[in-house]
């Protein structure tokens, strides 16, 4: 059985320890007179609701959803406003972000047709590393109340007419949810809320190691490679490493050698023994299973579903 992912722990969650309200914006949804008229799990620890709401007027709340939340208007809006901004109002093609970590007091009025995308802040802020060269801890995602990206709007509006029926679907949504978030990573991120980062690895250190996975991925990659490389016993490396990366070198390298695969399968007809030697893998069929079990289809079957 697999393990159940994290963020089904976010959406449903409704309590911290010692009685502090943590409510997801999924579940606040749900117990308004909002109308879910899809959802799908789309892998990778993303989420995805279609709503809609017709009321005279309510209130509704967010403290702390412990996850992040980006929502496109489709229809209406036109009267909802966020309590903190009064006189600013929603319309299609507007966007919010709402990160993990605020909180707001909205009073809704009248029709509102909006899709939901829901992911955790660490899938949003390890991209940081490969796509903004900058260490997890440093950013996340801006709290924004109606704002306009062509690009993005267009995605989320893509991501909402798609079928998510079946893993086929939810493979194609789940590349679309994927470019909207790096879109989202260059467009709404911003520094933590917090003092400078400590501890972890100096900057010109995690560059080294980032280059040197990218470029050794067919390679067998080991712990005291990369302690050699960055001046490190094994076990500080390892130490260092999690706060800078987000996760263990082991962890890493995976996601690394994934990432690559599936653009490999995107942008070439490189036979998949090819692209297995490539990725680092011992043989086709351990290939196979890696990239099944990241996926959910396998090497061949992705490539099909992408490009058609």
């Amino acid at each position: 059985m697999s393990p159940r992912p994290a963020i089904a722990n976010a959406l449903e969650s409704q309590s911290m320890p010692e009685g502090a309200l943590s409510r997801s914006v999924f579940k606040t949804m749900s117990e308004t007179d909002a109308k879910l008229e899809r959802f799908a799990w789309l892998g990778d620890e993303l989420a995805v609701a279609i709503w809609r709401r017709d009321t005279l007027v309510a209130e509704t709340s967010y403290d702390k959803p412990g996850h992040h939340t980006l929502s496109l208007y489709l229809e209406g809006g036109h009267r909802t406003e966020r309590s903190e901004l009064p006189g600013i109002y929603g319309a299609p093609q507007r966007l919010c972000t709402l990160p993990d970590w605020h909180e707001s007091s909205w009073t809704v009025r009248g029709h509102m047709h909006f899709v939901h995308l829901y992911f955790l802040p660490e899938h949003f802020t390890r991209r940081a590393v490969v796509e903004l060269d900058r260490e997890p801890r440093e950013l996340t995602l801006s709290d924004r109340t109606y704002f306009e990206h062509q690009r993005i709007a267009h995605l989320c509006a893509t991501l909402a007419a798609m079928p998510w029926e079946g893993p086929d679907a939810q493979l194609r949504a789940n590349e679309v949810a994927h470019e909207t978030l790096s879109h989202l990573l260059l467009a709404q991120s911003v520094p933590q809320h917090q003092q400078r980062v400590r501890g972890g690895l100096a900057p010109v250190v995690r560059r080294r190691l980032a280059e040197f996975i990218e470029a050794h991925l067919a390679q067998n990659i080991t712990l005291g490679m990369l302690a050699s490389l960055a001046s490190l016993s094994e076990y500080h490396l390892v130490r260092m490493f999690r706060v800078s990366f987000g996760m263990p070198p082991s962890a890493w390298i995976a996601a690394r050698r994934i990432d690559h695969a599936r653009a490999l399968l995107k942008s070439s007809d490189q036979p998949l023994q090819q692209i297995a030697d490539a990725c680092g893998y011992a043989d086709l069929s351990h290939f196979s299973h890696r990239f099944r079990a990241a996926i959910g289809a396998p090497p061949s079957r992705y490539r099909h579903i992408i490009h058609t």
